[in-house]
């Protein structure tokens, strides 16, 4: 497939994803208690978000500066998060929600994000986890791939031809637990600060931006019970992680 229908593709599903976000009241519950928790973790200043998608972020935070590789009338501007058109020492924070594990290359990204954050800047991730009960999920019901034995700190040679919308959900488990070590070598300007593994139920029953919601909003208030209960078992159970690394200071 030519790089230009694969994003005209990509534009496409931005647009059908826009219209799932405005009609599907049990995302927007889940996006605000996500968007809440990217809030507290926010640093004073300036907030660049890559791969904006369709523009919820924006709906919660109008002042950060929303971008994606592909062109959407609610989003700022168009770029590619392995290669940022900013100079160093531009931004506080560096939001991410659901972008890592399409990325190509994540190693450009990340030297990306350590030359553009100011010191004590911070790069907030949310992302698919892979625990034993959320494996089930992503490997045979979810449209994105999930291969656990690829390298994701290798040597990235960025694909300009791959589609904007692949990916691969186990990046970010690979990244942030087996090669923990690896990243903090290769990245020693970050520190991560906070890591959680979160979503047991609501989330997988929503259906995301794709399948059926199988989850009443009237049952919200008791799942948020029960999904605390469950915060031992987070291992087991979790379907996300939520990331913040925070650029040391001089």
């Amino acid at each position: 497939m030519a790089l230009s229908d694969s994003m005209e593709i990509s534009r496409a599903l931005l647009r059908e994803r826009r219209t799932v976000w405005e009609s599907k009241p049990i995302l927007k519950k889940l996006y605000a208690r996500w968007y809440g928790r990217i809030g507290e973790a926010l640093a004073p200043g300036r907030t660049l978000e890559l791969g904006g998608g369709s523009g919820n972020l924006k709906e919660f935070f109008p002042e950060c500066i929303g971008t994606d590789i592909v062109f959407s009338s609610w989003l700022d501007t168009v770029l590619d998060a392995q290669e940022l058109p900013f100079i160093g020492q531009s931004f506080d924070n560096i939001v991410l929600f659901d972008v890592l594990h399409h990325l190509s290359a994540p190693v450009r990204f990340f030297m990306e994000a350590q030359r553009i954050l100011k010191p004590g800047g911070r790069v907030i991730l949310m992302e698919p986890y892979v625990s034993p009960f959320s494996y089930v999920a992503y490997r045979f019901f979810h449209q994105e791939g999930l291969d656990r034995e690829v390298d994701p700190l290798g040597p990235q040679p960025k694909d300009q031809s791959k589609d904007p919308f692949a990916g691969n959900q186990a990046v970010p488990s690979l990244i942030f637990e087996k090669q923990r070590k690896q990243f903090e070598i290769l990245f020693p300007d970050f520190q991560i600060v906070n890591m959680q593994k979160t979503d047991f139920i609501a989330y997988p029953l929503s259906g995301g931006f794709h399948g059926a919601n199988l989850h009443p909003l009237f049952l919200w208030a008791f799942t948020e019970r029960v999904e605390k209960w469950l915060q031992p078992l987070a291992s087991c159970l979790a379907f996300r992680m939520f990331i913040v690394l925070e650029k040391y200071s001089v």
